[in-house]
């Protein structure tokens, strides 16, 4: 059985979402959730899913091995940031070699980068008058939103379209492709 951490920030849909694709697994479970902010809503979803859940600062994940330790003792077959906003450290990328990916909700190389998240991408796809956006699926290096692509999903931007409407269209993406892929790189 193939183990899931999955590092989130916010609401967590997408978190939920990928507990809720393996929850009937036969081959891979998210066995626990990590999370930077001890106020963020995924923390109540993976109660309500009976997932482990845990939040943590700034100095166990920078300045000491407290979240690296974690991992290692929940030795994850893969690490998917899912609306994770903090720069992942680099001992944890060296510890766990292309084991920890991230989704951007937008189509990389474009619109990434620090403080590229969120509705903060979306205004700015619509600001740009952008054709097209979509998803990244990526690889997680030392530098923001810059790993191998491992998978793009795209969608059309009408000139009507507000930001909150490319947003919608972003998490449809998200939520019909992210198990997927998580799925497919757990069985290679």
């Amino acid at each position: 059985m193939k183990r899931v951490v999955i590092f989130a920030s916010g609401s967590g849909s997408n978190a939920e979402n990928l507990i809720r694709f393996f929850q009937n697994s036969d081959n891979a479970s998210v066995i626990q959730v990590l999370t930077n902010n001890p106020h963020a809503k995924v923390l109540e979803r993976c109660k309500k899913l009976k997932v482990s859940a845990l939040s943590f600062n700034k100095i166990a994940f920078t300045e000491t091995e407290d979240v690296l330790n974690i991992l290692k003792s929940s030795n994850p077959d893969l690490i998917v940031l899912a609306g994770f906003l903090w720069k992942f450290p680099e001992n944890i990328i060296k510890q766990f070699p292309n084991k920890v990916i991230n989704i951007h909700p937008a189509l990389l190389p474009k619109f990434g980068g620090k403080g590229m998240y969120g509705m903060h991408v979306h205004e700015a796809v619509v600001a740009n008058k952008e054709t097209e956006t979509g998803i990244t699926i990526h690889y997680v290096n030392e530098h923001y939103d810059e790993g191998t692509i491992i998978f793009q999903a795209k969608c059309d931007v009408l000139t009507s379209d507000s930001a909150q409407d490319v947003a919608e269209k972003i998490h449809t993406l998200e939520m019909e492709h992210f198990p997927k892929v998580v799925e497919k790189l757990l069985k290679n």
